[in-house]
């Protein structure tokens, strides 16, 4: 092997060396940077694991709450899974939510955007009580135009009563 290709072999290999420090420009700290918390070790950012991640809160933490017929009342159940959002948006303050109103496939259009619209105001209104600051959150109604089911049966009908919490990152000020 010539004196080039050894050299470039070399210089790689330093190269990738210098992208693995994780203090390479002597910021003096963890590597994670000013005002950063340093990975947890054998956690994966952004997985389930990640307590400050979206798939945290839609897998660990929920959400989503389910409905009665014809109804926008909160139910124990819902009101615990909130609990825990509410926890979870006031840890993690970079993040905005925007609630979403869904409603089944009986009744007319308008009812259920009706319907819809009560419910995501029923969760956001809850969020804001455990303390979760208002101009963090939105909600919107589709009514029964988003079913995650679609059959005339009572199961798809109570999948499709709900209002899921959809998070989006770093647009808070």
């Amino acid at each position: 092997m010539s004196i080039l290709p050894k050299t470039i072999m070399l210089v790689a290999a330093l190269g990738l060396a210098a992208c693995t420090n994780p203090n390479r420009f002597g910021s003096g700290d963890d590597g994670a940077g000013v005002g950063a918390t340093a990975p947890v070790p054998g956690i994966v950012p952004g997985s389930a694991d990640d307590p400050t991640s979206v798939a945290h809160f839609q897998q660990r933490i929920g959400d989503r709450v389910l409905f009665l017929v014809d109804q926008s009342t909160l139910s124990a159940e819902g009101r615990v899974t909130l609990d825990r959002q509410a926890e979870w948006l006031i840890s993690n303050s970079d993040y905005l939510a925007v609630i979403e109103g869904h409603a089944d496939e009986q009744g007319t259009r308008e009812y259920n955007l009706a319907l819809g619209a009560r419910r995501a105001n029923a969760v956001m209104e809850y969020l804001v009580s455990r303390g979760v600051s208002a101009n963090r959150l939105k909600f919107v109604s589709y009514g029964k135009e988003r079913p995650l089911e679609i059959c005339s049966a009572e199961a798809c009908y109570a999948k499709n009563r709900r209002a899921v919490t959809i998070l989006s990152a770093g647009l808070s000020s």
